[in-house]
């Protein structure tokens, strides 16, 4: 999929939205100037971009159209939502970063936190579905040599397939210095075996970034002990496990990975061994401020679906938005969403503009996953016993939330890294 038929399709949308009546702004700047003036653009900005707007009125038009009406559905039966990555795929909305050279558009990490926080109002599910392709292709867009990158990015532009960033295992999450998968070299190939687990698309991908061990002295460090190797879905060997059932985000596809004696030619090592473990860990840079997107998403629509019901809702001959304890509580949730997209949209604007947002991009994905779970909380509330209630939309809120704590690196291990960062600044 050329990157100019990508662009033609955008248009085309975007005039059958306006059409439609859909208004675009950045949420953040309620009030701010239609198009931004060249002072303003030279300068600290709020505005989106004219090509941003567009994208952000795509993939609000398509969340309103293709997710919201089967997203509970999905939430109940655990179906992989084929048709509507289909349709995202077809729109550009998938593959964002996938460089023009292999056919895709290389829009920035600003532009993606922008479709993505649209998509996961919709559903997170869908969208963690759709954005673990941007995980599993980042390794590939940062190491990969110009014929890897034709070979496993080109085709994902050519058809909707899915690929996954196969690294956690059984045993290590967040220790990924405990893996233990293993890659023997023999001759001009190697030999994996292993185990992964909790590998998001890990049953619908078409490849895999699999990080291995390839030093066996456990006294190496781990930046010099791990080797990431491009491993086709269909290679023999590769055995994906059963689906999981999980607490949220139940539509997109979570299963272990067994790797038996899985030979994978030495022309798919990413740089070469022992340099597995930093690209692992640089993808998250790229990847962590579209996971803090997604979760201002949901904080996003949990905030408007309890603004609505307190709307309507009355007790004590009066709506319960007039009660101040509601007022207050929505209040504060407002106060979060806001807070959090800043900080997304701070994280992702550092990176596209060259700079190491390792520590911007963890605050992003800490306190965004955290006010997710809050702001989901607290819409339960609102909605008081309805908010219980599988037949509102709050509950399937919260549960999504959750994982946001989780993957992509916990709370906790966004703080260490915080932490660490921060400290290293005082003892230049």
């Amino acid at each position: 999929m050329a990157a100019a038929c990508v662009t033609a399709r955008i248009a085309k949308t975007v005039r059958n939205g306006l059409q439609c009546g859909l208004q675009v702004r950045p949420y953040s700047s309620a009030h701010a100037p239609s198009t931004a003036s060249s002072a303003l653009a030279s300068g600290f900005n709020f505005e989106l971009t004219d090509q941003q707007k567009e994208f952000q009125l795509m993939a609000r038009k398509f969340a309103a159209e293709e997710i919201i009406p089967v997203a509970a559905n999905l939430d109940r039966t655990g179906e992989y939502p084929v048709s509507i990555i289909k349709k995202a795929w077809e729109l550009g909305l998938m593959n964002t970063h996938i460089p023009e050279h292999c056919g895709g558009p290389e829009l920035g990490i600003f532009d993606a936190c922008v479709v993505t926080e649209e998509l996961a109002f919709g559903c997170t599910g869908v969208q963690t579905a759709i954005e673990a392709n941007s995980l599993g292709q980042m390794p590939v867009i940062l190491a990969g040599n110009p014929a890897q990158q034709k070979k496993y990015l080109g085709r994902m532009t050519e058809e909707p397939l899915m690929c996954a960033y196969a690294v956690t295992e059984p045993g290590a999450g967040s220790d990924v210095a405990g893996i233990k998968t293993r890659a023997v070299k023999k001759g001009d190939t190697y030999v994996i075996n292993g185990q992964k687990m909790w590998i998001t698309n890990g049953g619908k991908a078409n490849w895999y970034f699999v990080l291995t061990r390839t030093e066996t002295d456990p006294k190496v460090p781990a930046s010099k002990a791990f080797t990431g190797f491009i491993v086709d879905a269909d290679t023999p060997g590769v055995v994906p496990g059963r689906k999981e059932m999980n607490m949220g985000q139940r539509c997109s596809d979570t299963r272990g990975i067994t790797f038996e004696d899985v030979v994978v030619p030495k022309e798919n090592v990413l740089i070469g061994e022992g340099a597995g473990f930093k690209i692992a860990m640089g993808a998250f840079d790229k990847t962590r401020p579209p996971v803090a997107a997604g979760a201002v998403g949901l904080a996003r629509r949990a905030l408007e679906e309890a603004t609505k019901y307190a709307l309507e809702r009355r007790t004590f001959g009066k709506l319960i938005a007039e009660h101040q304890a509601v007022s207050f509580l929505l209040a504060e949730m407002a106060m979060k969403v806001e807070l959090a997209r800043l900080a997304t949209q701070r994280s992702a604007w550092e990176v596209d503009h060259g700079f190491r947002n390792t520590y911007l991009a963890s605050i992003a994905k800490a306190y965004a996953g955290d006010i997710a779970n809050q702001v989901a909380s607290d819409a339960v509330q609102i909605f008081g016993g309805n908010g219980f209630n599988s037949e509102y939309p709050v509950e399937k809120l919260m549960r999504d939330a959750k994982i946001y704590q989780i993957y992509e690196g916990t709370a906790q291990i966004q703080r260490l890294i915080i932490a660490r960062e921060h400290l290293a600044k005082y003892k230049v």
